[in-house]
């Protein structure tokens, strides 16, 4: 079997495009991919050129040694462009290889742990009466596993490419305050974490986990940005909160400090960006070594979604994945573009045992003109920017 063609589609989807990457075969399989870097879909899409040179007339099944010659084939490895087009193709390697042997992909990572993968949820709120009766109507649906996010950013000046104003130290005290009435309002056993996105820097990290009891939170992700694991160091000194950390991490190079110091206690691993599901089983094992769960990233379409869910089968220590359902408690409903895909039932997905990842194209999709999506740009009253 040989790679006759890499096609890369994006798809508007939400706020952002969906990064499709196809692999053709000339046996006629082809395998499904997604990129993770979102909102620079050029940037992909040129690493998957520059890929596609050299990659048509090898083997697909040499997914590891593919996987190697990507990485190493030029001499500035790695980084988040290069390694989510990576990640793109080696899922879709992946996907033909299941295939070709009437397989799923979990067969692939050695096996199936278990039937169905747990998922948690993201309230709607993020502060006020509101949050509470968000979170209690989840409860109620099923979910044990509840994220909300930090208090928003408010009005601020004329900004054409987002909503404006956001100050920490506002948001801190809020959402400090409301998620303590959410957790005496639910009681304990509910699982509870919050998204900071990166937005703080160490002391307002620590000053936001202060104001609040011991074990209000089970998990804290992504307060500060990841690029100095020593900075992490520090402020796991000045919290008993459990991180979690790890979607943007581009490889398992990059997880290596934050794994063998201890920084963080859920791995927020994406398939889409860490190199796919050949890093990802890597980065698993290693986890499990040091008795890390993970606690993968899942923001992106169903592609994504069904490499995740065949990792989270094929790993022992899978604890939640991330799913944004509708308010009908369905993901994605996306007919137009494929005729096969992950459907969640209640609050988790049953793992496919469908070849490869489960997941179909409508041949008679038609492609969209690209549009242009771009992240919220965020600034505080002094005009500083600061991080989405």
């Amino acid at each position: 079997m040989k790679i006759t063609d890499i096609k890369t589609l994006s798809v508007p989807h939400g706020i952002k495009n969906m990064f499709i990457v196809i692999v053709e075969t000339d046996t006629g399989l082809y395998g499904l991919g997604e990129g993770g870097l979102s909102t620079r879909d050029l940037a992909m899409k040129g690493a998957v050129e520059h890929y596609r040179q050299w990659l048509i007339g090898r083997d697909p099944m040499k997914r590891d040694a593919l996987w190697q010659e990507m990485y190493r084939s030029q001499y500035f490895e790695g980084g988040r462009a290069l390694t989510a087009a990576i990640s793109a193709i080696d899922m879709a390697l992946y996907d033909i290889a299941g295939k070709a042997l009437n397989v799923p992909v979990y067969e692939l990572l050695g096996g199936k742990h278990r039937d169905f993968v747990d998922c948690f949820v993201t309230a709607g709120a993020s502060s006020g009466p509101q949050l509470i009766e968000r979170c209690q109507h989840l409860l109620d649906s099923g979910w044990s596993t509840i994220r909300v996010t930090a208090a928003d950013h408010g009005p601020g000046r004329d900004d054409p490419t987002g909503p404006g104003l956001y100050e920490p130290r506002q948001s801190i005290p809020l959402t400090a305050q409301w998620i303590t009435d959410l957790r005496q309002a639910v009681g304990l056993a509910p699982v509870l974490g919050v998204e900071y996105h990166h937005r703080l820097s160490v002391a307002e990290a620590a000053s936001f986990c202060q104001r609040m009891p011991s074990g209000t939170l089970d998990f804290l992700e992504e307060p500060i940005r990841d690029e100095t694991p020593e900075a992490y160091e520090t402020l796991r000194t000045m919290t008993d909160v459990p991180f979690a950390i790890g979607e943007e991490f581009a490889s398992k190079w990059q997880w290596l400090p934050y794994i063998e110091r201890g920084i963080t206690n859920f791995a927020r691993i994406d398939v889409c960006n860490v190199g796919g599901l050949t890093e990802a089983k890597k980065v698993a094992g290693w986890a499990e070594a040091h008795y890390i769960n993970l606690m993968p990233h899942n923001p992106l379409g169903p592609i994504c979604t069904a490499a995740t869910i065949q990792l989270a089968a094929a790993v022992p220590n899978h604890f939640s994945l991330e799913v944004w359902p509708n308010a009908e408690g369905k993901v994605f409903e996306m007919p137009e573009l494929f005729t096969v895909q992950p459907q969640l039932e209640g609050t988790r997905f049953v793992v496919s045992d469908r070849p490869g990842l489960g997941v179909e194209l409508n041949p008679d999709y038609v492609e969209q003109p690209f549009c242009w999506p771009e992240f919220p740009h965020l600034h505080r009253r002094d005009g500083s920017h600061q991080n989405w």
